[in-house]
């Protein structure tokens, strides 16, 4: 008996010893990436999955997070629960003020894949995406500039075969299509605006190919004087609109049911009007906004997109930059512009996608005089901003000439003094080019 029991606890011993020997499973480093995008979620997690199944050191653990991103990111960082890496939706100089992002560019330098892939130095935009030497997120793609969808069953039922290259034609159309849609049932319309910025996608953008932006880069004031001919054009379109301004998505989903024939927005339309708001009663057509004389004088602004923050309250840096270098990846990429999620930013990736596979998105393609401006310095205004003073304008809720040396005189003031308070630095880029806007040298002065 005493024979037997000395034989068991000599095989448990043994099996403690082995067990000892075999090394513990690590953890997985958490790296926690907050995302304020919807509309790519289904192959965001797929690609994150894919991640998490062939990496056996490093899990990503993303959330959607669409209510007040960048309150709630400085909200986290002082409770101790920031993430480590966010998306780029959030004003760079704010968070850089607040020391709460990682300057990329000493990973980005040892990084040769990266770098080959994502075109980097190419796609430095100062106040954007970068301040000085220091990258804080670089651009996986685009976000095309505005775009006018339109129903061509109710132009080619008024006339006409497409959009116009002016935008005194545009207008004309419109009014036309109005006229005519008194006789449908139900009455349908020329051109529908949106609640939600209204000004801005359309008018605003006409402005821009017209040469007018509302900052003055070479001489480094705010001037929205050249608006008033384009405010004025709001008015006539406006009284033949929809007469209803709802919210976008509402009005997006008037759009697809027939309701209204132009509308103004950028390339998340392709998904909208293919899988949020198919469009299934007619065909639907995109064309560039028009100018105001036809002549295109300045760039139409695209907006750099799908970047990715580290955040100094990041424990584990290096494992956030392997997780930014894999969601930035060529394979990642590839699927992701094919998807039609996004429009390619850098030659590399635009040269290996297969665009037959991006759908409508294809039609979104970048014009040649698209561009990238240089991100407007940040002031404390007080009241209104420029959108929404233009937009009550249009209303006919403010005198035109009123609202423009309203926002002339607020904007210029706000600007001299947080200038002269060391809040910020003057703008100047003296070789100003409107037709290509981040081409020019930048200065910062101190009044």
């Amino acid at each position: 008996m005493k024979k037997r029991i000395s034989l068991v606890l000599a095989m448990m011993m043994l099996a403690l010893c082995v067990f000892a020997a075999v090394p513990a499973m690590a953890e997985k480093t958490v790296i926690t990436y907050w995302s304020n995008d919807r509309h790519d979620e289904t192959y965001m997690n797929e690609v994150i999955a894919k991640f998490n199944a062939e990496h056996e050191d490093i899990e990503i653990n993303m959330v959607i997070m669409t209510d007040d991103f960048e309150n709630s990111i400085l909200l986290a960082i002082d409770g101790g629960t920031a993430p480590d890496i966010v998306g780029q939706s959030v004003t760079l100089k704010n968070m850089v003020d607040y020391d709460a992002v990682v300057d990329l560019a000493p990973y980005i330098a040892a990084d040769e894949e990266y770098q080959k892939v994502n075109d980097p130095y190419n796609h430095k935009y100062e106040g954007l995406n970068a301040i000085g030497d220091a990258i804080y997120w670089v651009p996986s793609g685009q976000r095309s500039g505005v775009r006018i969808e339109y129903n061509k069953a109710l132009l080619e039922a008024s006339g006409f075969e497409g959009i116009p290259s002016t935008l005194p034609e545009y207008i004309e159309m419109a009014k036309k299509i109005t006229e005519d849609g008194k006789a449908n049932d139900p009455v349908t319309y020329g051109i529908g605006f949106t609640s939600s910025s209204p000004f801005e996608r359309q008018l605003e953008m006409m402005a821009q190919v017209s040469g007018v932006f509302y900052y003055d880069y070479a001489n480094g004031k705010f001037d929205f004087t050249g608006y008033k001919p384009f405010l004025e054009a709001g008015r006539e379109l406006v009284a033949v609109a929809y007469p209803d301004q709802q919210g976008v998505d509402n009005m997006r989903a008037q759009f697809a049911a027939g309701s209204f024939a132009l509308w103004g927005n950028a390339s998340q339309e392709a998904g909208v009007f293919t899988n949020q708001f198919p469009v299934e009663g007619f065909e639907w057509g995109v064309s560039p906004v028009p100018s105001l004389d036809g002549e295109i004088k300045g760039a139409l602004q695209v907006n750099p997109n799908k970047g990715y923050l580290m955040l100094n309250a990041c424990q584990n840096k290096d494992a956030a930059w392997e997780v930014i270098r894999y969601l930035q990846s060529e394979e990642v990429l590839v699927g992701y512009m094919e998807g039609g999620f996004d429009l390619p930013i850098t030659s590399y990736i635009d040269e290996r996608i297969d665009k037959s596979k991006m759908g409508r998105m294809a039609d979104f393609s970048l014009l040649p005089y698209e561009s990238v401006y240089p991100a407007v310095p940040t002031i404390n205004l007080m009241g209104d901003d420029y959108r929404t003073v233009l937009w009550n304008a249009i209303m006919g809720h403010v005198e035109i000439d009123e609202a423009i040396e309203d926002l002339n005189t607020r904007y210029n003031a706000a600007y001299d003094e947080d200038v002269s308070l060391g809040f910020i630095k003057r703008l100047v880029i003296e070789d100003y080019d409107a037709l290509h806007p981040s081409a020019g040298t930048v200065t910062w002065l101190d009044k």
